[in-house]
This record gives C-alpha cells, sequence and structure tokens, in this order.
C-alpha cells in the first residue's frame, strides 16, 4: 500500500512530538521533573523512529535511533547529564525537526547530518549486554489488557506469535494508525494474519482492538515496544492467554484449520467467541461514544473555503433583508428572519470550529528564549500564561512572527546580563513572561520583561542624528517615542546580531498588527522594564461594525474599539491649545474629524443638523470621532484592498453592504489620537 498518502498525518503527528521534545528538554536542563523529561523525550523520539521507518523515511528513523540510544543511556545512568550533552540533544531535536519537514517535501537528501549523527553514536557508545533470544510462543495468564478492560478480538487465524493491540478511544483515523502499526510489525517479522481482515481495517471497521499473527524472534518487549510507539496505541498483549495456565511457559500453537477449532481454541485461550465477539461488536456500534469520534483532522484549506463561503452567504443575507425591507411583505420578512438567524448560527459554528488554543504557536517559545539568552550569556526565566485562549487559525498564524520579534529584542535590548542586574539588585536571571487573555471580542496579546526599559536618551540621540527630530529637543513624549522605535530601519543597536540591531523588530511588530486589524501599545519605565501590548479581533474574516455617513460616504467602524456614541452640542465642544476637544463627562477627549482624515471639503454650518460622535479608544487611548450621520450596526465581511498611492493610511480593509455598494473599514488604531 502506498504510504505517501498518510504523509500529512505523519508531518501533524510528528510536528507535535518535536514540540513536546523541546518542551521536555527545557525540563531537563532546568532539572526539574525529576526522571519524567528523560522518558518523555525517549518516548515521543521513540514514536517518531516508529513512524518515521513505516512511511519509508530513512534519515528520520536514523536520527531518531541515534538519539534514543544517547537517551537509553542517560536512563541507564551510564551517561550524565551536563551542557554538553544538553547542547547535543539541542542539535539532535533541530535536526530532526528539518529532516522531518524535508523528508515529507520529498527533499530528505537536502539534509546533511553526518556530524550529528557522528556524534550522537560516539557519545551513545556503551558496551551493552548481550540479548537473549525470546521463545516464539509465550503464555502469560493475563486475559486483559494494560487499563484492565477485556479484550474484544478474536484471534486470527495462521502461523506466528498472537500480538493483540488496543487504539486510545479518540484516536482519530483509526484505520490509518491499525494500518502503521502493522506496518511496523513487519519490521519484526512477518505478519501472517490480522483480525479484522486489514482491509476492514482500513476502513475503519472495527471498535478498538484488533489482532495479528506475527512470526518473529524477536523479545517480547521490543515487539511491545515497537508497536506501542506507532502512536495512540495504549495497550499490547503479546502470546496465547491460556486461563488454565499460571506460569508464561512456552506452549505450541493449536491447529486453527476449521471454524469449529478456532471458536475451540478461543475458548480455551481465554478468547471470546465468533458469536460473542459479534454481541461485542453489536455493544459498542449502540454505543455513541464508540459509534462516533469525537475529532477529525480536516484540512485547512477546507476551512478557508467554508469561510469565504460564509463570508459570501452574510453579504447575500445583508442584500435580502434590504430587499425584503423594501417590499413590506409579512411573510417574506418572517422567512428572511429565520433565515438570517440560521445564516448566523452557522457562521458562528463554521468560526468556532476554526478557533484554536493559542499554546500551538506559544510553546515553540520557551526553546527560543532558551537559545538567544543562551548566545548572550544572560539569565531569563521565561514563562507563559494564558495558553488556553483561542484565536482564530488564521490569526494564530498570523502572530507567531509578531511574538519572535519582541522575545528576541526583550532579551537582547530590555534584560541585562547577570553583572549588571547584580549592580542594580537584581535577580542574575531576569523574568520575561508572555500572556494571552480574552478582553470582549478581541485577544490580548502581552511581552513584558523586568529589565532597564527603553532608553529613552539614546532613542532621542539616534533620532537627532537621523534627522527625525529637532536638534534643539531634550525629550520625547511616550507617543514619539513610539514612533520612532516603530519606524522601518531604526535601530539604536550598536552592531548587528544574530538577534537583533537590523531596525526591523518594532517596525515589523507594528506592521503585521495593524494589517490585521489589531493595535500595538508600548510601556516602559527606565530600570523597570517594557511591556508591549498587541489587541488583536478573534478572526479576520467577520466582525460587527458601526457605519457612520461621511457626505455621500459610508464607512465601517469595528465595534471592537467602539465604546458609545454622543451629538456634538456646542456647550460640550471646547478648544485646547488649537485643537478640537470634547467635554465628555469627566473626561477631556481629542477630537477628530473623519471627514478631514479623508480629505473631504468642510461640512457646510446647518444649525439644526447635529453632528455626531464615535467614542472610539484603543488600549486606554480615547477619542471622538465626528462623522455626519449613523446609519446603524452590522456584521461586515473584511476583504483586503491595495490602497491607491498617497492615499489616506486609516483603512485596515474594505466591504460590501447590503445595498451592493463598498464601504472602507477604519483602522482606529492608526487615529492620530
Amino acid at each position: 500500500m502506498d504510504t505517501s498518502q498518510y504523509a500529512e498525518l505523519f508531518l501533524t503527528e510528528s510536528r507535535e512530538h518535536v514540540s513536546s521534545i523541546n518542551h521536555w528538554l527545557l525540563e531537563l536542563e532546568r532539572g526539574t521533573g525529576g526522571d519524567e523529561p528523560v522518558s518523555a523525550v525517549f518516548r515521543a523520539v521513540h514514536t517518531i523512529k516508529g513512524m518515521s521507518a513505516t512511511m519509508g523515511y530513512a534519515l528520520v528513523a536514523e536520527l531518531s535511533h541515534e538519539i534514543e540510544s544517547m537517551l537509553d543511556r542517560v536512563r541507564a545512568g551510564s551517561l550524565v547529564i551536563d551542557a554538553n550533552v544538553m547542547d547535543l540533544l539541542f542539535r539532535g531535536a533541530d535536526v530532526l525537526e528539518r529532516a522531518i519537514e524535508a523528508a515529507v517535501a520529498g527533499k530528505e537528501r537536502d539534509i546533511s547530518a553526518d556530524e550529528l549523527l557522528a556524534a550522537l553514536r560516539t557519545a551513545a557508545l556503551v558496551k551493552q549486554a548481550p540479548r537473549a533470544s525470546a521463545p516464539l510462543l509465550v503464555a502469560t495468564p493475563a486475559t486483559t489488557s494494560a487499563d484492565g478492560e477485556a479484550w474484544t478480538v478474536a484471534a486470527p487465524i495462521g502461523a506466528g506469535l498472537l500480538v493483540r493491540i488496543r487504539l486510545a478511544k479518540e484516536t482519530p483515523l483509526r484505520g490509518v494508525r491499525a494500518f502503521l502499526v502493522v506496518q511496523a510489525a513487519k519490521r519484526l517479522g512477518e505478519v501472517t494474519a490480522t483480525e479484522p481482515t486489514l482491509s476492514a481495517l482500513q476502513g475503519d471497521d472495527f471498535a478498538h482492538d484488533f489482532a495479528l499473527r506475527l512470526v518473529t524472534s524477536a523479545p517480547i518487549a521490543e515487539i511491545e515496544g515497537l508497536l506501542k510507539g506507532a502512536g495512540d496505541v495504549v495497550a499490547v498483549h503479546v502470546g496465547e492467554d491460556a486461563s488454565s495456565l499460571g506460569n508464561s511457559s512456552a506452549i505450541a500453537l493449536p491447529q486453527l484449520g476449521a471454524a469449529n477449532s478456532a471458536d475451540a481454541a478461543m475458548r480455551t485461550s481465554g478468547f471470546l467467541t465468533a458469536a460473542e465477539v459479534g454481541k461485542a461488536e453489536q455493544q459498542a456500534a449502540d454505543d455513541p461514544a464508540l459509534r462516533q469520534q469525537r475529532h477529525v483532522r480536516i484540512d485547512l484549506r477546507r476551512l478557508d473555503a467554508l469561510m469565504n463561503l460564509i463570508g459570501e452567504l452574510v453579504i447575500a443575507r445583508g442584500r435580502l433583508q434590504s430587499i425584503a425591507g423594501t417590499l413590506g411583505d409579512a411573510p417574506l420578512q418572517e422567512t428572511m428572519t429565520l433565515a438570517s438567524r440560521l445564516i448566523g448560527d452557522l457562521r458562528d459554528e463554521i468560526m468556532s470550529s476554526r478557533m484554536v488554543p493559542v499554546w500551538q504557536v506559544f510553546d515553540r517559545f520557551p526553546r527560543l528564549v532558551r537559545d538567544a539568552a543562551r548566545s548572550l550569556g544572560k539569565q531569563v526565566d521565561f514563562t507563559i500564561e494564558g495558553k488556553e485562549i483561542e484565536l482564530d487559525r488564521s490569526m494564530l498564524d498570523e502572530i507567531g512572527e509578531p511574538i519572535v520579534h519582541l522575545l528576541r529584542n526583550a532579551v537582547d535590548h530590555g534584560i541585562e546580563g547577570p553583572e549588571a542586574r547584580a549592580a542594580t539588585g537584581k535577580p542574575a536571571a531576569g523574568r520575561l513572561r508572555l500572556s494571552a487573555l480574552r478582553d470582549r471580542s478581541a485577544v490580548v496579546i502581552r511581552v513584558s520583561d523586568d529589565g532597564k526599559g527603553i532608553d529613552r536618551q539614546r532613542v532621542l540621540t539616534k533620532a537627532k542624528a537621523s534627522g527625525l527630530v529637532d536638534a534643539t529637543r531634550t525629550d520625547l513624549t511616550d507617543e514619539e517615542l513610539v514612533r520612532l522605535i516603530s519606524r522601518s530601519g531604526f535601530s539604536t543597536a550598536d552592531a548587528v546580531t544574530g538577534i537583533s540591531g537590523r531596525g526591523v523588530g518594532v517596525d515589523a511588530v507594528f506592521s503585521r498588527v495593524r494589517s490585521l486589524g489589531g493595535a500595538v501599545d508600548i510601556k516602559t519605565s527606565p530600570g523597570q522594564g517594557t511591556t508591549v501590548t498587541m489587541r488583536l479581533p478573534l478572526t479576520l474574516a467577520i466582525l460587527r461594525a458601526l457605519l457612520a455617513q461621511v457626505d455621500d460616504e459610508i464607512y465601517a467602524i469595528p465595534l471592537t474599539h467602539v465604546s458609545e456614541t454622543v451629538e456634538l452640542h456646542a456647550d460640550v465642544q471646547r478648544t485646547l491649545k488649537g485643537r478640537e476637544v470634547l467635554l465628555l463627562r469627566d473626561d477631556v477627549l481629542p477630537l477628530l474629524r473623519l471627514r478631514t482624515l479623508v480629505g473631504l471639503p468642510p461640512q457646510p454650518v446647518d444649525s439644526e443638523r447635529l453632528e455626531q460622535v464615535v467614542i472610539v479608544e484603543v488600549a486606554d487611548r480615547r477619542a471622538g470621532l465626528v462623522v455626519d450621520d449613523l446609519i446603524g450596526q452590522q456584521e461586515i465581511v473584511v476583504k483586503q484592498y491595495d490602497a491607491v498611492r498617497d492615499a489616506a493610511s486609516v483603512f485596515s480593509g474594505a466591504t460590501i453592504l447590503g445595498d451592493g455598494n463598498p464601504a472602507l473599514i477604519l483602522d482606529v488604531s492608526s487615529l492620530p489620537t
């Protein structure tokens, strides 16, 4: 059978195992968790080894084998964990990850691993005791699996050792997993029969137990270890169970030539008869937990296609609602209301199916911080909070790069070296925290450190030298500081390093987050540290917006940034230092005119018509946005667009309204507040 069809499944699972390897290697380096880190890394590497060998990925299997051998020596106590060993294990994890990606892409030959393999073999050199050969057939008194549940699979008819396997109850693609287990068994010898048949296994036509006959001379422990390493296997039992035997003496296989002799053999060996198996299968079919799997793997392109379709459906719904409203037909209105609710429910379900926890991206950052700190000779205590917070899959893919820039900048520019921290009374290890939390219909991601903070004077000096500020300036406001450090190419580093210094970090963060419809805020205090806050919408595709009119144009303002609306009366409008402001209860807010921002001429004075003010907020900044009129709220589908040259930079996208006309979406975070 062609195994290439399982390449994507192999890649997905291997990535998860590599992430686990990096996590447990960090725990091992910290000296926490006792023996668990070594065992966890060993299990993950062993699983990759089994899967890669089954798929025919020779380099991945060889790398896994050598790392496994080195870890085996660690477990045996003949190899002591030190800095060199840790570096070698981390190198092994890195090359293993690249080899996995290359193997699936058909480019395994592009990976050069000879030097690493030699180093791993050298580290794993240890004299092994000769392995005693095991008898072909061993009987044990056990009649249940490791989890205590009785086996419900009949013994296949054929020669060889009986091997029974139980998959985890929530195993995705059971048939694929069973096929991989059978392929793994073939590495040890000849598989003469399976129960159910191989075609039934591949068709998911079984519950969770299956069995095979294996002709091999491999020890039982090796058989069990190899098959468990195929993944999602919770129990493996080797041998003919005979309830009448109380020891593990070898027995001969019964002759299983006819159905009646097979049933007799099953009765004497502790198996269920064919009738009993049929009854158990019927019970399994009646059990919803077994009949339906709770999780399935879906290609992300299908989810993207569904999202695009529901987006177009939302646009069509808006158009239909507009038409139905003009016709005034009561039955049509009632039907339209029902259809609108169903479309909304469908939209919510599709959006929920795309939501994934942020740990899927966050889990790779501890390794990044560790490597960056080590290369700079710094000590960093890195913590992650809010791993369970969920984001849209497309959004999650986009935020990885900005977070990488922020973490690297914090380690390089923010956190001081151990000596410098000791001189200021700080602990030698700097504290770096990455957190995620929900805030209304947005997700807030923060990167904070307890380092030296942003050196305002250094930024000012660099800005003067670059001609970005007046040479007579002696200080920078918070807004000016953020604007300068977010400029493309601006950097205060004296030299370019492998970590930073090219002036693309903060600029890349601002550009990416704003392109996602989010906002960035920076707070810094000399000697205390820096906190960068990114506020992001839950999804890029559909959002609720307030529609505002200026002249004959309609603009959409995301409701995420709208706190309230008020009328612009003369008694709440003032001028302060040459700027219009709004007196809103106890606050004084700057007034921004959308008409001016988009380059439209001033509106003629109309004493009978009051302008409307939309109070918008980003982080802790608030402002009043003056518009001619408010149209109402509406769900809009975000469409990316390429702005014309010299166009206003206050828009993040466009949408199609219910009447078929386009509207620009305001980027509140870019407003000059």
